[in-house]
């Protein structure tokens, strides 16, 4: 009988991608074995096409009661093993009431107890080592097939797939944004998660200026609803027409579609980087303040990352020195000639 594997995926779309690597570990290693993800909304979209997972549960533990409905929600597929890359008591907490006999994750966050195997995160003193966070999905991985590999080898790539459906998506999605067939594009990504990680809009407009005016590209602005504001900022500080896919009803499947389609993505620290990354799309990545190496991928040759302070020690980590390494401090200057670098490798 074949193992039953559930994987509880993170709840960032970066993570999710970084994790493709022991995804696909995990599939090789186990080739008959039915795997199933908990994942939270929107993200079964990101790893559809992939063929890592045979079955999406799409669910969020919110309230007291959640991890409870969840777990029984879980319950009837009669998994034998869970893989935690969340690091949440309430994930391992889930995995216990399901019922499934063995629960891997790491040794964290007081959860210990309901775990039946794991490992423990590297540290430096009372500090979380910075880990790149392909390395740390692998590790997990690796652990728990009995391997032991402490990071993912330098071939070990990030990657998406799209499908028929999120492609037709996508072409309905451009001419309604104002593109034709022909247009090559630009995709700008002015949002993150916090609003320390955010680029200023005006200085995002001027990149799309450059863009358009330099490279002849279409600029688009992409972002969740909740990035509205910051979107309509871009276009109304251009002075070159800008492009919006903000409210015409995509979701990742159709993002990830558009970005493997575009010419240049320049994004902040946020999800879509690695989306550029798994397509290999050239992309120029702005950081502040937080340390770009917990995001560290490999074998990515056409990317360009933006820090706000390269001067910091490696010894330091970036996500310690919020004022000196602010994100308002990357000059428009430096991010047009990080387009300028990579558009001028693509030609050679």
């Amino acid at each position: 009988m074949s193992r039953r594997i559930l994987v509880v995926c993170p709840s960032w779309v970066g993570d999710v991608v970084m994790a493709t690597p022991a995804l696909r570990l995990l599939r090789d290693h186990q080739p008959g074995a039915f795997i199933g993800a908990l994942v939270r909304p929107g993200l079964d979209a990101l790893l559809d096409g992939c063929e890592l997972i045979d079955e999406f549960h799409i669910d969020r533990p919110t309230g007291v009661l959640g991890p409870k409905r969840v777990a029984w929600k879980l319950r009837p597929r009669q998994y034998d093993a869970a893989i935690l890359f969340t690091n949440s008591f309430s994930s391992a907490l889930i995995a216990r009431i399901a019922g499934v006999g063995e629960r891997f994750g790491y040794i964290r966050d007081a959860r210990g107890s309901l775990l039946t195997g794991g490992i423990r995160p590297h540290r430096n003193g009372r500090d979380w080592r910075v880990t790149p966070a392909v390395d740390y999905y692998w590790r997990l991985v690796s652990s728990y097939l009995g391997e032991g590999q402490e990071t993912a080898p330098n071939d070990e790539r990030v990657a998406l797939a799209t499908t028929p459906p999120q492609d037709a998506a996508a072409s309905d999605m451009l001419p309604r944004a104002g593109l034709v067939p022909t247009d090559r594009y630009a995709v700008l990504i002015p949002g993150a998660s916090k609003e320390a990680k955010r680029w200023p809009a005006e200085r995002f407009s001027a990149i799309a200026d450059h863009l358009i005016r330099e490279h002849g590209l279409r600029a688009i602005v992409s972002g969740s609803p909740a990035e509205r504001g910051v979107c309509e900022r871009v276009i109304a500080s251009a002075e070159e027409p800008v492009a919006s896919l903000v409210g015409l009803g995509g979701d990742l499947g159709s993002l990830k579609a558009i970005i493997r389609g575009c010419s240049i993505l320049v994004c902040n620290d946020t999800g879509p980087r690695h989306i550029g990354a798994a397509f290999g799309v050239p992309t120029v990545a702005l950081f502040g303040p937080t340390d770009h190496r917990w995001t560290t991928l490999r074998g990515v040759a056409n990317q360009r990352l933006v820090l706000a302070d390269p001067s910091l020690p490696a010894s330091e980590s970036a996500n310690d020195h919020p004022t000196r390494c602010a994100i308002t401090r990357i000059e428009t200057d430096r991010v047009i000639g990080a387009v300028e670098s990579l558009f001028g490798d693509l030609a050679g």
